[in-house]
């Protein structure tokens, strides 16, 4: 039988960012290729240094830490990038699952790529990808929301944008916000969706619901949200799909924000909404490039 790689037969690279997966609930999901990435970095850089030190002692790692989070990323990330050009290695951890992922990591990555820093991936679990896993929806196509805005218009817009996405929908949820969101989905979406609510994904407490929306909103009626939500919508139906305008215009941006041409783009909605490719054509044109 092969052993493992140790890390001492694969050391880390100078100058290098790692990002580093940990575990979303439970201690057990932790690689073993994430330990050893922590134990050989010259620092770490956590979102909250207290939640990450109870998960180096737990795994007897004593690599130094240095708090990088949404408050301090201006300071922080000038002062990364000039230990990184030192030649540093250094570890990028966010409090669960995979750093950049709804938390800054992802400009601390941007000012690494930018800065011609290399950055290398140690995967791990997620939220997201768990959920829509064993959400029993449709999953060969899914898009990840995060988190809705907050404020009533720019969710109401938001909303507005997604009613006609096809693809299978991923949102995060804080409890103290789940029946309002619950609520806001069904308005916005149509309360026969089908929905998968994770809650506590990993950990003891772990718990799958299956229904819709409308079902949802019922059931929490009566009982408290509790832990951390990741919410699976199935996306609209594409046979009888009547959209807006500016909900067409919304699905031509984004499949050409994913590098096809109007021409493509037009195309591939035409095909699952059932509409006239040239119509969309047009709309196409008058969007700004």
């Amino acid at each position: 039988m092969k052993s493992l790689p140790s890390i001492e037969s694969n050391p880390l690279q100078p100058g290098t960012l790692y990002v580093v997966g940990t575990p979303i609930g439970n201690l057990n999901d932790m690689t073993f290729r994430a330990v050893a990435t922590l134990n050989a970095a010259d620092v770490i850089a956590a979102e909250d240094t207290r939640h990450t030190g109870k998960l180096l002692q737990h795994f007897q790692i004593a690599t130094p830490q240095i708090a990088y989070h949404h408050h301090n990323r201006s300071q922080r990330i000038p002062e990364i990038l000039d230990r990184l050009h030192r030649g540093e290695a250094i570890a990028l951890v966010t409090d669960a699952g995979m750093p950049g992922i709804s938390d800054p990591g992802y400009e601390l990555v941007k000012a690494c790529a930018e800065a011609g820093v290399p950055v290398v991936p140690i995967p791990g679990v997620s939220a997201s990808i768990t959920a829509v896993s064993v959400s029993g929806i449709e999953c060969d196509r899914f898009t990840f929301e995060g988190f809705l805005p907050t404020k009533g218009k720019e969710r109401r817009e938001r909303l507005e944008q997604l009613s006609g996405e096809i693809r299978t929908l991923i949102f995060y949820e804080a409890p103290h916000r789940l029946r309002e969101t619950l609520e806001d989905l069904a308005s916005g979406l149509g309360n026969s969706r089908a929905i998968a609510l994770g809650r506590e994904l990993t950990k003891r407490f772990e718990e799958i619901w299956r229904g819709t929306l409308a079902e949802a909103i019922d059931l929490y009626r009566e009982r408290e949200p509790k832990g951390e939500y990741t919410i699976v919508v199935a996306g609209a139906s594409a046979e009888g799909m009547v959209l807006s305008e500016e909900a067409l215009k919304a699905e031509l941006q984004q499949l050409m924000a994913s590098g096809l041409s109007r021409s493509q783009a037009s195309r591939e909605l035409a095909r699952s909404s059932q509409l006239s490719r040239r119509q969309l054509y047009q709309l196409a044109l008058a969007i700004e490039e």
